[in-house]
């Protein structure tokens, strides 16, 4: 009996093993480290008065590496030589600063390492590490606070610099241009709020960059500003909180290397205003001398057209435009001319609230309607109108568009005459409509608004789908539009010249104000929404 009791153990035993043998898989590695590296020693020490030397070193009680440096770690105040930091890819238990630039003297620096300190493993990061130094006697400690917001986006841009400039005897409204400020810090990229620390009293200018090339320096052609009207008296209240409004600075208008592109065709590109930008040839010309100006719809450039062909080396030109006035010779060769090519838009499913039209490479200068119809599905002819946009050099057909219908367009040979006299062949499209309760319908009650304001509505990335002027009190009716989720915004025109006004840093100009409403609008098939947008 014992002895099968003691087999019977041994079977079970064998069987236990072999289970668990057969169960064996990789190790699960433990529980995965979620804790940030700490801070074990700093040499000299984090708050450290009259420092007078030019290497710090940072202790971990593990292996770190930084991440993303370039963004992420904020010297304040800037130093026109970047410091030596290691390690910045490689893993090491310290970090080593080594400073090549001249310490200014009684100055408190600040190095804001953002989230870019990093764990070697995991990457858990030691959140908005700041090590403070003072070549004088004391560390600087007031502060001002403030939010950033954008002009005309809901949210604005990640990695905003905000600066202080120095308003002391030396100081001009043209420092954000040349020269970089006295304090900095960042909003990062998990925050539209700021913090300025570490501040001596003093006046100063507050100023924010999105700042494409970081160097600290306002280029109005990549860089977006905000500022604040009045100077700043720091130490400020407690209570003070600053709003930094950012926006893209319209350029000054100007004319950029014109050029012959093809026989007969000069790109004449710009900045700035192009609507009131006037070219005019100051050469001699013959008596038969025709001359055409087109926009492209894609780049910033004009293209002056010109005819007939003249046997010269250059030609004269002046461009003006409000305060702008300059003259540029432009080298002439011979060169082949673009011809006729006819692109049109939309193709296919035609929506209410567009129009049909057709656009050519070379400018239009005749339109024969004799020679174009426009038929529904029934092949009954449909009233039309043609509107030339010279500018865009597109004719747009103007039509009653009914639900459901489809219709075919068709342009016999010669029906259209483009300025070097090439003709078309035959063009044919067709296109078909909805019904009204396919699309969404949306009617906009304002309250505590000032006329006249433009409202708008806008996609996700901010594009305008739709938009009405009004100046007055009176619901705001959106009519047949796409479904999906979309934005409102109301700007107020304040000049009234019926377009949004961005501001203008040197002439302490605001852009113009825009509301946002706080929720989307959710437009859905055979619906009318009616939104209530309260104004503040």
């Amino acid at each position: 009996m014992r002895q099968a009791l003691s087999q019977l153990i041994l079977v079970v035993f064998i069987i236990l093993v072999i289970a668990s043998c057969a169960n064996r898989g990789r190790p699960s590695g433990g529980i995965k480290d979620t804790t940030p590296p700490k801070i074990t020693k700093s040499e000299p020490k984090n708050y450290t008065t009259n420092f007078s030397g030019s290497e710090i070193r940072i202790y971990f009680d593990e292996y770190i590496k930084i991440k993303n440096v370039t963004k992420q770690l904020i010297i304040s105040p800037p130093m026109e030589i970047t410091p030596e930091i290691i390690p910045l890819s490689n893993a090491s238990k310290y970090i080593q600063i080594k400073i090549l630039d001249t310490l200014d003297p009684n100055t408190t620096y600040a190095f804001n390492f953002g989230n870019s300190i990093v764990d070697n493993n995991e990457e858990n990061p030691y959140p908005y590490y700041k090590y403070v130094f003072s070549t004088g006697d004391y560390i600087d400690s007031l502060s001002i606070k403030g939010i950033m917001v954008d002009a005309t986006l809901r949210q604005p841009d990640d990695f905003i610099s905000v600066m202080l400039y120095e308003a002391d005897s030396t100081y001009n409204d043209s420092v954000v241009y040349n020269k970089t400020p006295r304090y900095i810090t960042n909003t990062l990229d998990s925050t539209t709020t700021f913090s300025l620390e570490n501040l001596k009293a003093g006046k100063y200018k507050l100023v924010a960059l999105k700042d494409n090339n970081q160097d600290f320096k306002f280029q109005p052609r990549v860089d977006k500003i905000a500022f604040h009207e009045e100077f700043i008296n720091v130490p400020v209240d407690s209570t003070t909180f600053f709003t930094l409004k950012l926006f893209q600075e319209d350029l000054n208008p100007q004319i950029i290397r014109p050029r012959l592109i093809s026989g007969e065709k000069i790109a004449f590109g710009f900045e700035g205003d192009s609507e009131n930008m006037r070219i005019q040839n100051m050469s001699a010309l013959p008596n038969n001398f025709e001359s055409r100006i087109t926009k492209d719809s894609k780049t910033d450039s004009l293209y002056y057209w010109y005819k007939p062909r003249l046997e010269v080396d250059s030609l004269l030109f002046n461009a003006t435009n409000k305060n702008y006035d300059e003259n540029f010779v432009v080298k002439i060769s011979e060169q082949k001319r673009d011809t006729m090519v006819i692109t049109a838009e939309p193709i296919g499913l035609l929506n209410f609230n567009d129009e049909f039209k057709i656009t050519n490479a070379v400018p239009f200068t005749k339109f024969d309607k004799s020679k174009v119809t426009v038929l529904d599905k029934d092949s009954l002819a449909v009233d039309f109108k043609v509107k030339l946009d010279s500018l865009a050099n597109s004719y747009v057909f103007q039509f009653e568009k009914k639900e459901s219908e489809s219709y075919s367009i068709q342009i016999l040979p010669e029906a259209l005459t483009d300025f070097f006299d090439n003709k078309n062949d035959t063009l044919s499209y067709r296109l078909s409509t909805k019904t009204f309760s396919d699309y969404g319908n949306a009617r906009v009650i304002l309250s505590n608004a000032t006329y006249p304001i433009i409202i708008q509505i806008t996609d996700v990335k901010g594009k305008v789908v739709a938009e009405q002027y009004s100046t007055k009190p009176e619901p705001i009716d959106f009519r047949h539009l796409q479904t999906g989720d979309f934005y409102l915004r109301v700007i107020y025109d304040s000049n009234e010249n019926g377009k949004y006004d961005s501001g203008n840093y040197l002439k302490n100009q605001q852009p113009e104000r825009v509301s946002y409403y706080k929720d989307k609008l959710e437009i859905r098939s055979n619906f009318e929404m009616i939104y209530d947008f309260t104004l503040f």
